[in-house]
């Protein structure tokens, strides 16, 4: 064992130790010391930068969802799970969650977020284009690489946004509601919009096809912005729009349940836990008998 730099606890290692990073994954294969040397200088590295670094998995290709929620108790349960690309969040869901919308708080929250996951995304605010500015500014401060700020798609915003994104801030024009929006985004050169794909439904437009219509205009003008789907109420929705190549999105809890509601497959889960029991069961009585 060899003292660990980043628990401060002994660290047994493999003959063959596996060093996995976003989409990188080194396999050692040497001799001990060498194998201690290499963790030390990997673990003082970590704590140099005293961040913790997400696994982001090899075969993910394009997509990403994101858990939306502002409720820690849901990241606890949820986020372990995989899935998740990030974590978004809005003054709106900070509320519910009795989070305070403070940019200290903020700071504690994209802790937590990114311990699990890749990305944080919260909302500047503010009445005037400084304020939003400002806010944006030291929210992201704390890790502009990993944490992503959401502006409204107004005119104040756009004009927030583009300060923001020429201080080295990745952007998420958020509240969209029509396809035409996506020409503000592409033009800007944000990151990420986010329409609300069931609002939208909700007001009389076919929030599914608004949606669509967005991809085609962002790709149509060769740009990389990512179409973020948002207020998606269930998992099949996610599941039709993946179908006509967006791959991006932003859901609930709920929702994130939802994709694992499948009964023939608990069942098929529980005869394989009970075949594996019984098979168990023949080994032990044939050693008894040895």
């Amino acid at each position: 064992t060899i003292p660990n730099p980043i628990q401060s606890c002994p660290l047994q290692l493999p003959l063959h130790y596996p060093i996995r990073f976003p989409s990188l994954h080194i396999m050692i294969s040497t001799t001990a010391h060498q194998r201690h040397i290499f963790i030390a200088i990997i673990g003082f590295a970590l704590c140099c930068t005293n961040q913790i670094i997400a696994f982001t998995p090899p075969h993910r290709g394009d997509c990403r969802f994101f858990l939306d929620t502002g409720d820690t108790s849901e990241w606890d349960a949820l986020l372990p799970l995989g899935l998740f690309h990030g974590v978004t969040t809005n003054p709106t869901l900070l509320e519910r969650a009795n989070q305070p919308c403070t940019v200290p708080n903020l700071h504690q929250l994209a802790s937590k977020a990114l311990s699990y996951t890749e990305e944080f995304m919260c909302q500047t605010w503010g009445s005037t284009v400084e304020e939003m500015y400002e806010n944006g500014m030291a929210i992201s401060k704390k890790d502009r690489e990993r944490i992503v700020i959401k502006v409204p798609v107004t005119a104040k915003g756009a004009e927030a946004a583009t300060l923001l994104a020429t201080s080295g801030v990745r952007v998420c024009l958020t509240a969209c509601y029509d396809s035409k929006q996506a020409l503000i985004a592409a033009s800007v050169g944000v990151e990420y919009i986010a329409p609300y794909l069931g609002r939208m439904t909700d007001n009389g437009k076919d929030g599914f096809d608004q949606c669509k219509r967005m991809k085609k205009i962002v790709d149509g003008l060769g740009s990389d912005t990512r179409i973020l789907v948002a207020s998606i109420r269930d998992a099949n929705t996610i599941a039709e729009l993946a179908m006509e190549g967006l791959d991006t999105y932003t859901f609930s809890p709920a929702v994130a349940r939802e994709l694992f509601d499948e009964p023939l497959t608990d069942t098929a889960a529980e005869e394989f836990e009970e075949a594996a029991a019984r098979g168990m069961e023949v080994d032990s009585k044939a050693a008894a008998t040895v």
